[in-house]
């Protein structure tokens, strides 16, 4: 079959990629000059190249790592792989042990953790039992506030649980939805051996995937279409046709944009569908790189004291700078996360940099004669969907032979690079049975 594929995010690169593996020619349009979406390099020609943010990936993202070895990408050199953990600036928090049944592995492993009282221990263990219970489901309605106030002490609500969410749905605990928040626990902290791993990038985000995948996809006769906005989409004899400037006519199409430009291509093909997809709320990501005399941390991934008022960040990376022959030098390179970050957002850059900066010597240890120099700082206002309670998400299917390929298509994740490229592949893999297509959900 002919088929177009609209965007060149991670989820339309997945959807490309998996379309012409199984031999459909396909046209790959995208409006940016280089692939990647919400999750690229802007400049990764530097001897410290920046992303568009900090991105991670968890050992349980099965597709997305069997997407990087179809492309070329070695996972483990790409990777730096650690056992999940929290760990504070002070040493204290949560590391998953690596030996045995993962739900008593992490039961195991905070009973051990230092910072933790007896009675925190103990009320995870009642709330991991009583998750596990119940299939770890829950009503739709929940939010992880009210979720984690039956069983977990206050403690473990703001030192392990609250962070975790936060990073993983990108929303504010008294808004998050419990039920998204459970299927990541399920299948991460107490799911399959190494599913819980963090996956920190040693590359630059072009080089994991955008790149490597558009390469691929150029070798095997992708027609790639790099700075091309499709107009709009229309139905025509049963195909569909996309128009660029073009008036080019496919037998399917799969539009892996962002939810607002998907709403606005389907709007006269399915208004129910899209107005489904223009009603989600988005929520931001601050991210504030700073180049620091080098220390030693506890961990690579570092969880920070945060609030509205003067700390902005959740979360702190450390990666050993380098100059421009790749040499290490005496100074890190540290990348400053806030997740949910509208307040800052409303505040303006040059308030964001200033509390990253003081959050960072105030957390990590440095002196007032230690030099901490800002970057670079960046707001993606429309990092992920909101993923609140009771959220109702468009289905993947939009019309005959349309199909939604993103992060935010009905399913039981956030919104992560593993929900992107899920989506995609399942988009791609419709046309292998067309009779399917008017029938597609994902789950």
């Amino acid at each position: 079959m002919k088929i177009a594929v609209i965007g060149a995010g991670w989820a339309g690169l997945a959807a490309a990629v998996r379309a012409r593996q199984a031999g459909h020619a396909v046209t790959l349009f995208e409006t940016a000059p280089r692939a990647g979406g919400r999750a690229r390099s802007d400049d990764d020609d530097g001897p410290q190249p920046l992303d568009n943010g900090q991105h991670i990936l968890l050992g349980g993202y099965a597709r997305t790592l069997a997407l990087m070895r179809s492309v070329g990408v070695d996972g483990d050199e790409a990777l730096l792989r650690q056992p999940l953990a929290v760990r504070w600036p002070d040493g204290t928090g949560f590391a998953l042990q690596e030996r045995g049944i993962r739900w008593i592995a992490a039961a195991r492993s905070l009973w051990q953790a230092p910072g933790f009282t007896v009675a925190d221990k103990l009320s995870l263990v009642r709330s991991a039992a009583a998750w596990r219970r119940a299939r770890f489901d829950c009503d739709p309605s929940l939010t992880v506030s009210r979720l984690l106030a039956r069983t977990a002490t206050p403690r473990l609500r703001q030192r392990l649980l609250e962070p975790l969410c936060v990073a993983a749905l990108n929303t504010p605990v008294d808004q998050a939805s419990a039920r998204v928040f459970l299927a990541v626990l399920r299948d991460s902290l107490f799911g399959e051996r190494d599913a819980s791993d963090l996956l920190i990038p040693r590359v630059p985000l072009d080089r994991l995937l955008p790149r490597p995948a558009l390469a691929w996809l150029a070798g095997a006769g992708t027609d790639i279409r790099l700075r091309t906005r499709v107009v709009a989409l229309e139905r025509v004899s049963g195909r569909w046709r996309v128009r660029t400037g073009d008036e080019d006519l496919f037998d399917g199409a799969i539009v892996a944009t962002s939810a607002p430009e998907a709403a606005r291509l389907c709007a006269t093909v399915s208004p129910a569908w899209s107005a489904a997809a223009a009603s989600l709320a988005h929520e931001p990501v601050a991210t504030v790189w700073l180049s620091t005399p080098r220390r030693t941390w506890p961990a690579a991934m570092l969880a920070l004291p945060s609030d509205s008022e003067r700390r902005p960040a959740q979360f702190a990376f450390r990666l050993p700078a380098s100059d421009a022959a790749g040499i290490a030098t005496s100074r890190d390179h540290v990348t400053l996360v806030a997740s949910a970050a509208t307040p800052w957002v409303e505040r303006g850059l040059p308030d964001l940099r200033a509390a990253a900066i003081a959050q960072a010597r105030e957390a990590l240890g440095f002196g007032p004669d230690d030099a901490l120099e800002c970057v670079g700082a960046r707001v993606d206002r429309r990092a992920t969907f909101r993923c609140v309670a009771g959220i109702v998400r468009p289905c993947a299917q939009v019309a005959d032979g349309l199909v939604a390929a993103g992060d935010y298509v009905d399913g039981p994740y956030p919104a992560t690079l593993e929900a992107a490229v899920r989506a995609g592949e399942a988009a791609a893999t419709t046309f292998n049975a067309p009779d399917k297509v008017s029938s597609l959900r994902t789950v």
